[in-house]
């Protein structure tokens, strides 16, 4: 035989030598959920190893990703049950604690990327992403685009670099776009929930957050996980409505949207390593049924194999240390 590929793999350093994929510290972004509560963090039960921190927990969480070589972070609020309204008001408070949070971690690591969420569920009564018509229950689309608008330009006020609309509202970029340029925020970046899927995998987010819909589902504004070319539909809307990175969540079950929405577009792709699948793995590493750090790794180079330039992952720390 000539052709003989197991020579490429007869030792670690061969193997390396010839790898195609890898995840580096440079791809990461760490998603951390922020409250205003006394205690310093929380454990979430359904996260096993994830917590809610109030700003002084944090602040010494996000020193600890710097010096790890995180260079961005995901913010996601978590608000008590009695500031929420069936407008998601709370969202347009100046004096919400996400936005000093927001302030308070540019103050202290000005090299760190804050991403922050544009999205109704976490300060609505309903648990919606917009706003809810209260007789026929329908989800107000265009009216839900100047809630979002005025939530982008507050983030961006509080120094937000990049600003994640995971609503998935029709024309929620091109608002948010006019929004930011409006008020001269030009340079804030617009990472789009671009195909968002109607998932099951995002139970654990929704207990962290306790925004979980009061009633109905989000099947009419997030995507069925049964299409491809839809999610190519909405890439192609974003990108002419001033998106500047494109999102597939989730990540795991949708490595093909990801291969696709790449193969598409010239536009920098990230994927969205949901709790769901954090959690099935940080589950089946308790009972010994699998080694968690292996599994993650593999997902890992699973997302940037498929063509992701970036990865939200609740394993970002846990990675960041083994690749360290």
């Amino acid at each position: 035989m000539l052709q003989r590929p197991r020579r490429n793999r007869q030792s670690e350093s061969l193997r390396k030598l010839v790898q195609e994929s890898q995840i580096t510290l440079n791809d990461l972004i760490a998603p951390l959920f922020v409250t205003d509560l006394e205690e310093e963090k929380r454990p979430i039960d359904s996260m096993p190893g994830q917590f809610r921190f109030n700003l002084k927990a944090l602040l010494r969480e996000v020193q600890e990703l710097s010096e790890l070589g995180i260079k961005c972070i995901s913010l996601f609020p978590v608000i008590d049950e009695s500031h929420k309204d069936s407008q998601a008001s709370y969202a347009l408070d100046k004096e919400c604690f996400y936005y000093q949070a927001i302030k308070e971690i540019k103050n202290r690591f000005p090299h760190i990327l804050v991403m922050t969420d544009i999205a109704l569920d976490p300060y609505s009564s309903d648990g919606h992403d917009g706003l809810v018509c209260p007789t026929s229950k329908e989800i107000l689309n265009d009216e839900t685009l100047e809630v979002l608008s005025q939530m982008a330009i507050l983030q961006a006020r509080a120094g937000s670099d990049i600003v994640g609309p995971s609503d998935m509202m029709d024309g929620r970029v091109l608002a948010i776009r006019k929004a930011l340029d409006g008020e001269s925020y030009k340079h804030v970046n617009i990472m789009s929930y671009t195909a968002k899927y109607a998932s099951s995998f995002y139970g654990p987010f929704r207990d962290a957050l306790n925004s979980a819909p009061k009633e109905g589902d989000k099947k009419t504004y997030q995507m069925n996980p049964a299409n491809t070319r839809e999610a190519l539909i909405e890439a192609e809307l974003d990108i002419e409505e001033g998106a500047d990175i494109l999102m597939v969540k989730p990540g795991l079950a949708f490595l093909d949207v990801i291969s696709e929405v790449k193969k598409h577009t010239n536009y920098p792709v990230a994927a969205y390593n949901v709790s769901g699948e954090y959690a099935m793995v940080m589950a089946a590493d308790e009972k010994g049924w699998l080694d968690a750090d292996a599994v993650m790794m593999e997902c890992m180079l699973s997302f940037k194999r498929a063509g992701a330039d970036m990865v939200l992952s609740y394993f970002s720390k846990r990675v960041s240390e083994l690749l360290r």
